[in-house]
């Protein structure tokens, strides 16, 4: 028997032997190279334990091994996959492929704490070589599976950044679909196996260049998929050796890549071993399907007497959650650096070596997606018979006859070849362009002529292609795809699989129990329209609760509200979303891997925010709102709450004091009108933060990072809260002293402090107005009158009652400036007005609005009302004997009065109006209300 192996390929090596000496002028590294493929063929081939190489997404591997499968019914099936996926394979009947299995963690120990969240995927589609691997195994009984590549751990270990980094895609070839398909993988590290492409870049350029192809997928395509599609189960598995053992012969030096390489070699080597030892498995009732580039590996421990030198090393602590996932055709060709498409027209082969060769597919029993038995017979009759393996026969040497043939010419199919270029037309035209059945001609003949150019007689798919743009496609797109998009989806489309509601976590299973009353299909994809008729059906107000946690932990458009907002202290009435969950189905999955509800997801993402390193004060007190709005936790939001105080206390700059004054208000108003008393953490907060502003205000109007919004809204916290923190027992001297100490040197800032001292007293309106004139009458100041017009607005958020003012200051500027200074400074004012006041110019001009006349024909007569003010001495003085009348009412009717003081206990009596006091002295005295209201009420 040893004499017959060592035999099998001593041709061929004589063959390779002569050819080395003849190209080379002798022997040298062409010869051991050569030579070196067919040991490493001969190699494999003697193994007891039979070795199956594959393609990953390869049709003639599918094929091969469904055919393989059959002849063999091995007892034990090896498979190179992550060894901790395993317990997942059997939830592959409820889902709809293609999808990934996904290994996902997002607390990580042991790597570095930026990594997270690590995620590791396995595409699967059903014509591929694992997926019948997978089907027969499951499905057959008495069979089992094992997965004997390394973990999802240790691909981070070995090689955490870039081991499983795609190739990238030829230049030349068409660019990986942008659509939402091509991204359901996100940045997974992809694993793949039969990962079968050269590494040497000189010889990939080499191969694309004589076989007259754009990109490797077209070259595996005519050369490897097409020849072996009907080859014998010998044929095919030399053949794949050969290719792997060149690509792995001819590999780069990459020392980093090669090891990786081995240790996974080593591992899967060793799993077999100890499988092997522990169960007493006869190596010829086994079957190993590995990438053909792993199946001629030369590690020690290659085989089952290799050595066992190989250590496994241990996991690290991090736990690691495993689902199953949507994935894509688009998804899988950019993940792996396929090109465009290639994916798509795998399966169409597919499709036809089945139908060619009449070999029968394994499919999981109930696989969504996939074609119904007709009958139970027909159920029982797919199961294999337990049968007696027969004893193994010798190889015989398939390579020298496989490498000797010509290339198989194969006949063209006018009739399919037609059949695409009509449905090519007819699709172009239903996406905008301008094709006519002399297009679908042009194309027909091109495809031909092209094929011809590239020495084959039968056009492909890729020429097909090509012959389609080039008649087709125009200078613009006038839909949303193009030419070559169309070819895909004509080819068998964007194919887009479905994880069941099986086999979804128990997260996404409860959010679609929990959506139920919506009456909506909610796993299929696309976007739907959900009507919440809350106030009518008070129990979809729980949908409602779901949808908009869904809305924040999930992608943009997953949960979309299209009527309805979610304020504190507001009840929902009606509402109406947009859902595509089907669509962001991956998305759900993964929010499973964090928790079993959404309440609970949701609380660890706040709690993983407020704590963060990043975290402050704004962005603590957004956790407390979401904590209230979406959770209704009152002890989540004291938590939280507690911990912005401490955040804001280590915080030495004003940078987020415009979102802690807007959300500092919105809680406090909240919980002013929900609860009878405010919660202890926000009365410390409001203490705490009054205090922290008063001592960082100096410094904030005189550093140059601060702006005036962040200054302005540090005032608007302390005026805004200072009747509160006032009464918790601050110190209203902190604040003036904080403003005493305040020198800025920025206009807008000026004009900033100047409101605030208007505030507190400390600077009367006449003076304000006086300086604000000096600005106006000196030219060199002139050019930054804008800045300080920008101060004054947004002092409006800290001194609400200076819109007046602010409004008077604008309609000065454009009274007495000239022409020549006026019009270059609007552009400046209106930049100015836009960039730093949307969220105060509605106060302008609702005030300018209640100022200026309302009519054309009045505006020539109207005078200001601050240049109208009247004398003090033109008023009427109040006395003599209207005055002396006093307040006759309370004199005619003094029973209330009398109530009162009996009640407080005073005694005394009534006065007449001869003895009693003259009215009200204090009108006297300050006339100036009462003549505003004079005024305001004749309009004279």
């Amino acid at each position: 028997m040893s004499a017959t192996h060592e035999g099998t390929f001593a041709e061929l090596r004589a063959q390779l032997q002569e050819a080395a000496a003849t190209f080379a002028d002798g022997p040298d590294a062409l010869e051991g190279i050569l030579l070196g493929i067919v040991d490493d063929v001969d190699r494999a081939v003697r193994e007891p334990l039979e070795i199956f190489p594959v393609c990953h997404h390869s049709p003639a591997s599918a094929t091969a091994m469904a055919r393989r499968l059959r002849e063999k019914q091995p007892k034990v099936v090896y498979l190179e996959l992550c060894e901790d996926m395993a317990p997942l394979l059997t939830e592959l009947r409820n889902c709809r492929l293609p999808v990934a299995v996904q290994a996902f963690a997002t607390e990580v120990d042991g790597f570095p704490a930026d990594w997270s969240p690590l995620s590791v995927v396995a595409p699967v589609t059903e014509a591929s070589a694992e997926y019948q691997a997978i089907a027969y195994a499951l499905d057959t009984p008495g069979v089992e599976l094992v997965l004997v590549d390394r973990s999802s751990d240790h691909v981070f270990q070995w090689d955490p950044r870039g081991a499983e980094t795609p190739e990238p895609a030829d230049p030349d070839a068409p660019p990986v679909s942008t659509e939402d398909e091509a991204q359901l993988h996100g940045d997974a590290v992809g694993v793949e196996l039969g990962d079968l492409r050269p590494r040497f870049a000189e010889l990939e350029e080499h191969l694309l260049r004589h076989g007259k192809v754009r990109h490797w997928s077209e070259w595996w395509h005519q050369y490897v998929e097409l020849p072996l599609g009907d080859g014998d189960h010998d044929t095919y598995r030399q053949v794949m050796l050969l290719i792997g053992s060149l690509f792995r012969r001819l590999a780069p030096g990459d020392s980093g890549r090669v090891r990786v390489d081995e240790d996974r070699e080593r591992h899967m080597w060793t799993r077999m071993r100890e499988h092997l030892a522990a169960t007493g498995t006869d190596p010829a009732d086994c079957l190993y399907v590995c990438g053909a580039f792993h199946a001629v590996s030369r590690v020690a421990e290659f085989g089952v007497h290799g050595t066992d030198t190989f250590e496994i090393g241990p996991r690290t602590a991090t736990t690691w959650q495993y689902g199953l996932i949507p994935s894509s055709n688009a998804a899988i060709e950019a993940q792996f650096g396929l090109a465009a498409g290639s994916v798509s027209i795998a399966a169409t082969v597919w499709a036809k070596n089945l139908k060619r060769t009449r070999v029968k597919p394994y499919r999981l029993a109930g696989q969504n997606g996939t074609k119904r038995t007709k009958s139970k017979k027909t159920v029982a009759a797919a199961a294999p018979a337990p049968i007696t393996p027969a004893p193994p026969v010798p190889a015989s040497d398939k390579l020298t006859g496989f490498l000797r043939q010509p290339p198989v010419l194969d006949r063209l199919d006018e009739a399919e070849l037609l059949g695409w270029s009509v449905e090519i037309v007819r699709a172009a035209r239903r996406n905008g362009y301008l094709a006519s059945t002399a297009d679908a001609i042009a194309v027909f003949e091109t495809s031909i002529l092209l094929a011809g150019m590239r020495d084959r007689a039968r056009p492909t798919p890729y020429d097909f292609q090509d012959a389609a743009v080039t008649c087709i496609e125009k200078d613009t797109v006038p839909g949303r795809r193009d030419v070559r998009r169309l070819v895909e989806i004509m080819m068998g489309g964007d194919r887009v699989g479905q994880v069941g509601y099986d086999a979804l976590p128990p997260l996404a299973r409860d959010v679609h129990d929990r959506l139920a009353p919506l009456n909506l299909k909610l796993q299929q994809r696309g976007v739907q329209r959900a009507l919440l008729d809350i106030a009518a059906q008070p129990e979809l107000e729980r949908c409602s609760d779901v949808l908009w946690m869904l809305r924040r932990l999930m992608p943009h458009g997953a949960a979309r509200p299209i009527m309805g907002e979610r304020r504190l202290g507001e009840r929902p009435i009606q509402e109406s979303w947009d859902l595509a969950l089907g669509t962001h189905q991956r998305a759900l999955i993964e929010l499973g891997y964090e928790g079993v509800s959404l309440e609970q997801v949701l609380e660890q993402r706040l709690r993983r925010t407020a704590y963060g390193p990043q975290a402050t004060a704004a962005t603590v007190l957004g956790t407390v709102e979401d904590a209230t709005l979406y959770l209704r936790s009152r002890r989540l939001a004291d938590e939280l709450g507690t911990h912005a105080l401490e955040v804001l206390s280590a915080e030495r700059g004003v940078d987020d004091a415009p979102e802690v004054l807007r959300r500092v208000r919105r809680l406090l108003a909240y919980y002013r009108t929900s609860e009878p008393v405010l919660p202890p953490w926000i009365e410390s907060f409001v203490k705490a933060g009054y205090a922290h502003y008063c001592t960082l205000l100096p410094t904030a109007f005189t550093d140059d990072d601060a702006t005036v919004r962040q200054v302005a809204a540090t005032l608007g916290f302390l005026f805004s809260m200072e009747s509160l923190a006032l009464s918790l027992g601050c110190d209203r001297a902190q604040l003036e002293l904080a403003v005493a100490q305040s020198h800025p040197e920025d206009p807008s800032k000026t004009a900033l402090l100047w409101a605030a001292r208007t505030h507190l007293g400390l600077l009367t309106r006449a003076e304000l107005r006086k300086r604000c004139d000096e600005l106006l009458a000196n030219p060199l100041v002139v050019p930054a009158y804008p800045r300080y017009l920008s101060g004054f607005v947004h002092a409006l958020e800290p001194v609400p009652g200076l819109t007046d003012f602010v409004v008077e200051a604008v309609s000065n500027a454009f009274g007495r400036l000239p022409d020549p200074v006026l019009l270059p400074w609007l552009p400046t004012l209106i930049s100015t007005l836009r960039a730093s006041g949307t969220e105060l110019a509605p106060l302008l001009i609702r005030e300018a609005g209640r100022m200026f006349p309302g009519r054309l024909a009045a505006l020539d007569t109207w005078v200001p009302p601050w240049r109208a003010r009247p004398e003090p001495e033109a008023v009427r003085p109040v006395g003599g004997a209207a005055a002396a009348r006093g307040v006759a009412l309370l004199a005619a009717h003094p029973a209330t009065c009398d109530a009162v003081a009996g009640l407080l206990g005073c005694d005394g009596s009534w006065e007449t109006a001869e003895t009693g006091p003259s009215g009200v002295a204090l009108v006297g005295r300050h006339p100036d209300t009462a003549v505003a209201l004079e005024v305001l009420l004749t309009g004279s």
